[in-house]
């Protein structure tokens, strides 16, 4: 059953169009991810659905409620962790937990969810002493304080080291969980690998794919990997006579082929019929990167490809 339905959206700021009639459905207890690169339209679309910004056009519902008309019934059951959050540096965690705790009439139990998200011992520190991966859980914490259905989670490991990154994505698992759907919005295509259940692609305001992570990497046109180092050469002449090649690549002696599965046949009977040894053979599913910049053809500044990379989360629409 959906919990979130996205419907035509639209939203404009001075005239242009940021996003442009994106439509998708979240499944109750899904992790669903929204992925593109900067500008692409991913927050004001996350922020419509928080009851942030009213749709210039479309329908947005949560659970059934509209977000902007049934704004105070929205908050009961979905949490939020924006995309740059901040509180008082003097601010203590428990004094975080007990304040986000008295905004809602059933809240979860502060006390246990620091337990969960390892911030007992950080309790009396003040905000502003905490690092990058504690803040993070913090702000976790308070997003789930008021027992929500849903969390929408947007660019929650941006500047986060890779070892807090990996920590923040089990800490994003266990929630979905325990029952919660978690929307989740993101630069990073390994996190959406990793994590999501399914991922909509929004480029330049528009849906530009929905699918599995393993579907969009099916679909993309370098959905396999082959790399070898041949006993010795093989022509390009040779190589232009495959199916499927989307690229190839000689990197001191060795092949890179990007293709499909039925490239990797057509390697392996090309090289039985030259008599030809692949030493050192690796076969392998392309990952998510490949997919998204085929996805995504054109400029594609902003995007994260890789889990060190920083991504530039400047005050323009992402």
């Amino acid at each position: 059953m959906a919990i979130i339905e996205v419907s035509g959206l639209r939203k404009a700021y001075g005239g242009r169009p940021v996003v442009d009639g994106v439509s998708f459905s979240v499944e109750e207890g899904e992790i669903f991810g929204i992925l593109g690169p900067n500008g692409a339209g991913k927050t004001t679309t996350v922020e419509c659905v928080e009851g942030l910004r009213v749709p210039d056009a479309g329908t947005v519902r949560v659970a059934g409620l509209d977000p902007v008309a049934d704004h105070e019934q929205v908050t009961r059951i979905l949490g939020a962790q924006l995309q740059e959050s901040e509180l008082q540096e003097k601010l203590t965690v428990r004094e975080a937990l007990e304040l986000y705790s008295a905004f809602y009439p059933k809240p979860a139990d502060w006390r246990i969810l620091a337990e969960r998200l390892d911030l007992t011992d950080r309790l009396t520190a003040r905000f502003g002493k905490l690092s990058g991966g504690q803040k993070q859980r913090l702000f976790i914490a308070l997003a789930l304080i008021g027992n929500p259905r849903v969390v929408v989670l947007d660019e929650l490991t941006t500047g986060l080291d890779p070892r807090a990154r990996r920590d923040t994505w089990k800490l994003i698992e266990d929630v979905r969980d325990s029952g919660v759907t978690v929307l989740l919005v993101t630069h990073f295509m390994e996190e959406a690998q990793h994590l999501c259940d399914r991922v909509a692609v929004i480029n330049t305001g528009r849906v530009a794919a929905l699918d599995t992570p393993a579907g969009l990497i099916g679909r993309s046109a370098h959905s396999t990997v082959i790399s070898f180092t041949p006993s010795r050469p093989l022509g390009d002449d040779d190589l232009a006579t495959l199916p499927a090649v989307a690229t190839v690549e000689r990197k001191d002696g060795r092949l890179v082929i990007n293709g499909t599965n039925e490239t990797v046949n057509a390697v392996l009977s090309l090289l039985a019929r030259h008599g030809i040894t692949a030493q050192e053979l690796r076969v392998a599913d392309a990952t998510l990167d490949a997919a998204f910049l085929d996805l995504t053809a054109g400029p594609t500044a902003g995007l994260t490809t890789g889990p060190e990379a920083t991504a530039d989360l400047t005050q323009q629409e992402s």
